[in-house]
């Protein structure tokens, strides 16, 4: 099954287990430019105003979009500093990333694609690594260390 990772190598053709049937694809004709998407800014000093903002978002869009003015740019740059060893991970070689490969969705340290590979006929187009973190003491010892930092 490891040879479904969409990572292990290039891809020609697209199979037909990731083409969605044309009744279920988004229909671009009938998405909103340019529509207001409500914003909670996090950095807001006062906390009954955000939780109030996210009150509404959800009772009225069923999502938001977070602002947090207060993230530095120290932060948000060793952010993606992280983000970078679980790129080390996907440019590893096939037979090393097969070794985590797993199509059952109750594991918790697993490399998979799409959500429940069993059990639908339509996979979304992705690879991901699933690690388990809260606990964060009972898991991390479990997580793979392919690079010193990864973990």
């Amino acid at each position: 099954m490891a040879d479904m990772l969409l990572s292990t190598g290039v891809h020609d053709t697209i199979s037909s287990n990731y083409v969605r049937p044309e009744n279920e694809r988004p229909h671009l004709d009938h998405v909103i430019a340019d529509a207001n998407i409500p914003v909670v800014d996090f950095g807001a000093s006062d906390k009954s105003q955000i939780i109030s903002q996210i009150e509404k978002a959800c009772r009225l869009y069923g999502f938001f979009q977070v602002l947090d003015r207060r993230q530095s740019w120290n932060r948000r740059r060793s952010g993606q500093e992280g983000a970078g060893h679980h790129l080390e991970f996907f440019r590893l070689p096939p037979e090393e990333k097969a070794k985590l490969y797993s199509d059952d969705p109750a594991k918790k340290i697993r490399l998979s694609t799409s959500f429940n590979v069993r059990k639908e006929t339509v996979h979304n187009w992705r690879d991901y690594l699933r690690l388990h973190c809260y606990p964060l003491e009972e898991f991390v010892p479990d997580w793979p260390s392919y690079t010193s930092s990864f973990k």
